[in-house]
């Protein structure tokens, strides 16, 4: 169902009584929900009655969480409370030279008394880089149609229907030697995970959703063997691959749209722990941390990790580990798990060794610990595979997991730390 606010005009409590009226049909006939903001800020002329009007739409609209797509493309500007209802919805596609923000530009000079236009406060490429409610940007709104279409095809209509099967010549047992190829030999080299996760997927079609906000993890959507599935990967070109708050809360929602809407989780890991600082700590680090391992922790799809390198400490623990509950656990022979590196546990274990038996001790740490067989040992990697079978050993997988189901039990509703 496609919804659309008149062109450059205040939204009136007509407008958001159209899309409070639209969710709901929405809901009812189990359909994905297209709204397209073409709006300013509320009527001011209708005083209180506009604002009623938009809490009557933001309720409808979170009635439709999580039981039908709902989809959002900003083609202009969205003010105040209109700006509130775009992140209600699952994904948002902003057309270039279009603006978002709760606070204009002039309340925002008043009260810090720095100077802002509308492009800097809230534009698309703000949207997109900084406050990460774009999940995709279009140049215009024909294209931005073109991607509400791409998305709607790898997506049920609703969350009682499983995702459709796509048609695919790309067979399921095709090798991917070249995946191997892109690990550095250097334990610190960077690389592009994209690469791996084009190789793994059909037709090397990968939809990559929030690309430029919270870079140093990658999520989006993909086909195995024609079966559509959500892709969480960390990355190493950007700080290491490390996690931090905005790539939490940016994988964290990205699960749980996946688990909402029976899309498979394919997640591949490769990261070191997360990324050290004050800052962090004190804006809630371990808070947003743990939305993403309450996120898989919940999820009931089929679930397949995938260690390509590094999985260390409390990293290792939120990127869908074992224990917290992925149904199959894979690593390549180049991956290391484990509490922490090498230099950490002997800065810890020996703090008075000198530097010639540090570096000795490094390297038996390494050579004992630094692997994926001693996961594997202990149940936590359940195959060691060759990269060339990443592609076979995860549509197999896809296949053997499909008729996978969870009862949980009853309650009104969990409470996300978010």
């Amino acid at each position: 169902m496609r919804i659309a606010a008149d062109a450059e005009a205040a939204l009136t409590s007509a407008d958001a009584g159209l899309i409070a009226g639209g969710a709901g049909a929405a809901r009812e006939q189990g359909i994905p929900l297209v709204l397209e903001f073409r709006a300013n800020g509320p009527a001011a002329e209708e005083e209180l009655a506009v604002t009623f009007a938009i809490g009557a739409a933001a309720r409808q609209l979170t009635a439709c969480s999580g039981r039908v797509p709902m989809i959002g493309v900003l083609h202009g500007d969205a003010v105040a409370g209109p700006a509130l209802l775009l992140g209600l919805l699952d994904h948002v596609i902003v057309v270039d030279q279009s603006h978002a923000f709760v606070s204009g530009p002039n309340m925002v000079s008043e009260f810090t008394g720095v100077e802002f236009n509308r492009t800097e406060l809230g534009g698309s490429s703000v949207l997109a880089n900084q406050a990460g409610l774009a999940s995709l940007v279009a140049p215009d709104i024909d294209t931005a149609y073109a991607l509400v279409d791409e998305l709607l095809t790898v997506l049920p209509a609703n969350n009682e229907e499983p995702p459709p099967i796509l048609e695919t010549a790309d067979p399921v047992e095709r090798a991917v030697p070249e995946a191997a190829d892109i690990i550095p030999d250097s334990a610190t080299g960077a690389y592009d995970v994209r690469d791996v996760i084009t190789a793994v997927v059909d037709d090397d079609w990968f939809l990559e959703l929030r690309s430029t906000f919270a870079t140093n993890l990658v999520t989006g959507l993909a086909t195995v063997g024609g079966l559509p599935v959500g892709i969480v990967a960390n990355q190493p070109m950007a700080i290491a691959g490390t996690l931090d708050i905005p790539s939490s809360q940016k994988g964290g929602r990205f699960v749980a749209f996946c688990d909402a809407f029976n899309l498979p989780i394919v997640t591949f890991v490769d990261t070191s722990g997360f990324y050290p600082g004050k800052d962090l700590e004190w804006r809630g680090m371990i808070r947003y941390g743990a939305q993403l391992a309450f996120a898989y922790a919940r999820a009931t799809v089929p679930r397949i990790n995938v260690t390509l390198r590094k999985s260390y400490g409390g990293a290792y623990i939120v990127m869908d580990s074992k224990n917290m509950g992925n149904d199959l656990a894979f690593a390549w022979p180049s991956a290391e798990i484990a509490v922490m590196g090498a230099k950490g546990a002997v800065e810890i274990l020996h703090r008075k060794a000198d530097e010639t038996e540090r570096a000795e001790l490094e390297a038996a740490y390494e050579k004992r610990l630094l692997n994926p067989y001693i996961a594997a040992q202990r149940g936590t990697v359940d195959a060691v595979i060759s990269p060339a079978q990443t592609r076979t050993e995860i549509g197999l997988g896809l296949q053997l997991l499909a008729s996978k189901r969870e009862i949980l039990p009853r309650r009104k509703h969990d409470n996300t730390p978010v």
